[in-house]
């Protein structure tokens, strides 16, 4: 996507642009903002809770549930005591929305939905519309009085919001999976897991201990291991393993650290236990599978060269 679609939807004061840092303090924090970073720009949020969708290049992202990368395509949602930073590439082109407490309840009140934080994908045709939606929403917040309430803003970004609840269907479709007797009840143990899940993506450069991601959600060790059993299908340990293991895959797939480094920065202390899960995983070794990786490449780099 060219920068020249976004057109006036930056709107100068919340868009960083060319290097420029945004800084959004919990004073400064409306109901709802639309927020946009590109080539090089960069933000730090307050107390909000924030959506993020990356339209081209890369961004970083360091919250306390770690540090993640987006790709054009993904989303990310972060609950506000999270205060994300975001930088993106030289190329890169991200957008966002924050939604003070507020702002969350009157949504609630008004739809009977919420947000939860997370990450996903989105296909071309969904960026799009999505961005399309950002755009009007930006602007019908830029010409709104100051003094506009919560229920006025979100009369004006109903169409985005509704939208943005659609990319996190199937978030909510495991709500119900959940333990406890009433709907919100579900979606506050909901939301607390896919924090914790979250939280070991966010660092699946080392191990984490189920009683980090205990405190993290403020529930016991016994009952968060329970608990994210019966929601996502496998362990703590089994789902931190995996995603170290994916993390490696990936670091395989696009750097040219040695297999020993690979091994340390996915959190293994040993290379030969690194080797031994890795092949149990993926069926090959290491190296097998960083040269099968190499060799897919080279006819997708041919096909885009031509």
């Amino acid at each position: 996507m060219d920068l020249h679609i976004l057109g006036a939807a930056a709107l100068g004061q919340h868009w960083a642009d060319r290097g420029q840092q945004l800084q959004l303090e919990p004073a400064q924090a409306a109901p709802m903002r639309c927020i946009g970073l590109s080539r090089l720009g960069s933000v730090q949020t307050g107390a909000v809770f924030t959506l993020w969708l990356q339209l081209r290049g890369t961004s970083w992202v360091e919250a306390k549930e770690g540090r993640f990368r987006l790709r054009s395509g993904d989303w990310i949602a972060f609950e506000r005591d999270s205060r994300p930073s975001l930088q993106t590439d030289r190329h890169g082109v991200c957008i966002g929305l924050s939604l003070s407490p507020e702002a969350l309840r009157t949504i609630g009140r008004l739809a009977d939905c919420t947000f939860y934080a997370g990450r996903g994908r989105v296909g071309r045709s969904d960026a799009r519309t999505t961005l399309r939606l950002w755009r009007e929403a930006a602007r019908r917040l830029a010409s709104q009085e100051p003094a506009a309430g919560p229920a006025s803003e979100t009369s004006a970004l109903w169409p985005l919001l509704l939208h943005l609840t659609g990319l996190q269907r199937e978030l909510a479709a495991r709500v119900e999976r959940c333990p406890g007797r009433s709907r919100n009840r579900k979606r506050q143990v909901f939301g607390r897991l896919q924090r914790a899940l979250m939280y070991l993506e966010g660092h699946c450069d080392r191990m984490v201990r189920i009683t980090e991601l205990a405190e993290l959600t403020s529930f016991s060790s016994w009952y968060f291991s329970k608990t994210f059993h019966a929601l996502f299908d496998e362990s703590p340990q089994a789902a931190a393993a995996r995603l170290r293991l994916e993390h490696a895959a990936e670091l395989l797939r696009t750097t040219s650290m040695m297999i020993g480094e690979v091994a340390s920065a996915s959190g293994f202390d040993n290379p030969c236990s690194f080797s031994r899960a890795f092949r149990a995983r993926f069926g090959v070794s290491a190296s097998r599978y960083r040269s099968a990786a190499a060799r897919r490449a080279i006819p997708a780099e041919a096909r885009r060269a031509a």
